[in-house]
């Protein structure tokens, strides 16, 4: 199978984050199996869904890692012009959900890997795929915790988010939370004997939003845009018609932090001040979704020098999404990230990679299993 054929299977399945993954997981552990490859099936705690850790050559000596992740966000967009989950090609096009986020990424990573096999590597080559990165990076710390026991500690991990095959040295960390205020309910008419859920949010949105501003003022970080930190309020929910007094109101936000600053703690103002309500009778939960910490590699990092070499192109010091690479770093392992694609296409209707992009990504992975041989 060349890497278009293996990008059609990849998409064929609808991984969506959050759902069990056993189809994608058994697939790709079943080909790589057939090319006598060492595999891993690692199960989550959720039971449904697994992460899968492969190795090419000497498991026992320090290697690299090729990392990325199976899920995808769903497709249910109407601008679709065909099919989400079946590739449709129109000359270096290539659509699908997931063809840029990061099958492309997976496929090129498959079909090296009968060469990588060929090849008497002295230091081997890993394969980490996870699940539900789409959702929080909720699958790769089970992976990462179980690295000691998989390989001797590797001497980078190679991220493969969509970057125009540019090395990548940084990325901000996130957290991200939602608050529920639960109040009382009744009629509009007594608000006396109700408690407005709704108002009540009023406070939290308002430091939020005062966080946000805040913010703007720095510190500063040249490498990303916007240069600091950032906070929003992305969904508030809550009511349910106008002569009832709203007896449960959400707040779900986020917080993406420069390096060097932790996302979390930029939340800290807006949990206290909508656990303060509780004074006031309200019944408050603050529930974490999701956080990753920043990416930062240095410049003069052996892994970013390796890179250069096989891109031919100097690292890029930042991007403004987030990915796996801060948790492996944060595990005490260099990462960096490099893939083909543009995020610019990822999370929209009619995604799609270029089928050069993905013979590129192929020929990389090829010449690292070089640079890694005997």
């Amino acid at each position: 199978m060349d890497v278009f054929d293996i990008l059609d299977r990849l998409v064929a399945f609808p991984s969506v984050a959050g759902k069990p993954n056993g189809d994608i997981a058994g697939w790709i552990a079943a080909y790589l199996a057939e090319h006598g490859t060492q595999v891993r099936v690692l199960p989550g705690p959720e039971g449904d869904r697994s992460n899968l850790f492969a190795t090419i050559g000497p498991a026992d000596i320090p290697g690299y890692i090729l990392s990325g992740h199976t899920d995808v966000v769903p497709a249910g967009e109407p601008q679709w012009s065909s099919a989400p989950f079946a590739l449709r090609r129109e000359g270096e096009q290539l659509y699908g959900r997931g063809t840029t986020d990061m099958k492309g990424f997976l496929a090129a990573v498959l079909a090296a890997v009968p060469t990588l096999a060929g090849l008497p590597l002295a230091r081997p080559i890993h394969l980490a795929f996870s699940y539900d990165e789409e959702v929080g990076c909720r699958g790769v710390p089970h992976l990462i915790a179980r690295l000691p026991d998989l390989c001797a500690k590797p001497l980078g991990v190679i991220v493969g988010e969509p970057s125009g095959m540019r090395a990548v040295r940084g990325h901000k960390g996130k957290a991200a939370a939602r608050v529920t205020i639960n109040g009382r309910s009744g009629h509009s008419s007594r608000p006396d004997l109700g408690l407005n859920a709704i108002h009540a949010m009023s406070g939290a949105l308002s430091a939020a939003v005062s966080e946000a501003a805040r913010l703007t003022h720095g510190p500063f970080d040249a490498a990303f845009e916007p240069p600091y930190s950032s906070l929003q309020a992305g969904v508030v929910a809550g009511g349910h018609q106008v002569n009832i007094i709203p007896e449960t109101c959400t707040l779900d936000l986020e917080a993406r932090a420069i390096p060097g600053v932790d996302p979390a703690g930029l939340l800290a103002p807006v949990k206290a001040r909508a656990e303060a309500l509780a004074d006031d009778g309200f019944r408050v939960e603050w529930t974490p979704m999701s956080a990753y910490p920043a990416l930062s590699l240095r410049r003069d990092a052996a892994l970013a020098a390796l890179l250069t070499e096989l891109t031919g192109e100097a690292s890029l010091a930042a991007v403004s999404y987030g990915t796996e690479a801060g948790l492996y770093q944060a595990a005490g392992l260099d990462a960096i990230i490099c893939g083909p694609g543009d995020i610019d296409r990822a999370h929209k209707p009619n995604e799609y990679i270029l089928a050069s992009e993905l013979t590129a990504c192929q020929r990389l992975i090829e010449l690292l299993g070089v640079r890694c041989a005997a």
